[in-house]
């Protein structure tokens, strides 16, 4: 069984789409309709900007979206999925590309998202940071031992790799006992704020709106979402796991294991880059992976 798979902020790269634009109908016309949606040329720069122009959440997020969507929509032929997931970002990809959400609702919505993460970022210093090489539940300790500070838990990736997220105190605090509690590496990330932590909450506010006002539909196979890391169908209980994605840990190492259960014997990754493909196989190293 087939497990498509989408990246999410971070694969990003000056160039990506620009093979599909100048070789594809349809990817043109859907490019276009993308710049038309967001009311500035996207792909500008997505094709010949400079990579700080595509740094700014208000591109990457849409740029990845729209590289991943129109990637699977332009490869009908070899896009037959039995099971799709995205990690963050990339779960709106993967609801477009599963039928779920539609392609214009999709961008509206990974757009609105990319701003109203922006604001709550300028709220209070905040930010991310990896820690690799400590079990998850020596990290999840940690967070919840730090007092008066906001840090948590917000990426678990692979087995031994997790990101938390919070206020830049907490996140130092954090490094500072996970250092000595043995991680291999603790790394600060270069990233706006604290995505997937109780600091979202005002963005997630703003996008619960947006989400309630579009048509989600049953997707044509089963979705494991980031929340629960579970395949899911229902077109209320998406809607539900979409609104908690910000503010609550992205679960990529539980979805994979969780996909594997369900069959999965393949992975490929829908969009730039290969992240996801290295996730997995530090899931499960033996499993086939390539990238659509």
């Amino acid at each position: 069984m087939k497990a498509y798979v989408f990246p999410g902020q971070g694969a990003q790269f000056v160039g990506m789409g620009k093979d599909l634009y100048e070789t594809s109908e349809l990817a043109k016309e859907m490019f276009e309709k993308a710049n038309e949606i967001l009311g500035f040329r996207i792909t500008d720069i997505m094709f010949d900007g400079t990579d700080e122009e595509l740094k700014q959440t208000k591109v990457t997020q849409p740029a990845i979206f729209l590289h991943s969507v129109i990637l699977a929509k332009t490869k009908a032929d070899d896009f037959n999925p039995d099971m799709v997931a995205g990690h963050s970002l990339g779960e709106f990809s993967a609801l477009v590309a599963a039928e779920a959400l539609s392609f214009e609702d999709g961008l509206r919505l990974v757009s609105k998202r990319a701003m109203a993460m922006q604001k709550a970022c300028e709220i209070e210093p905040s930010t991310m940071a990896a820690i690799l090489g400590v079990d998850d539940k020596v990290v999840e300790e940690a967070c919840q031992n730090i007092q008066h500070e906001t840090v948590v838990p917000a990426n678990y990736n692979s087995p031994g790799q997790i990101v938390i997220s919070g206020s830049e105190k907490g996140i130092d605090f954090a490094i500072e006992i996970l250092e000595n509690l043995g991680a291999k590496r603790a790394i600060k990330l270069n990233v706006g704020g604290a995505f997937h932590s109780p600091l979202m909450e005002p963005a997630r506010i703003e996008l619960e709106t947006a989400i309630n006002e579009v048509e989600i539909k049953e997707p044509v196979c089963p979705v494991f979402q980031n929340v629960t890391a579970e395949a899911v169908t229902n077109t209320h209980e998406i809607k539900l796991n979409l609104i908690k994605q910000l503010t609550a840990p992205v679960r990529w190492t539980q979805s994979v294991v969780n996909m594997l259960e369900y069959g999965a014997n393949e992975f490929i990754e829908v969009g730039p880059g290969k992240v996801l493909q290295g996730l997995v196989k530090k899931v499960n190293r033996k499993i086939p992976t390539r990238s659509l």
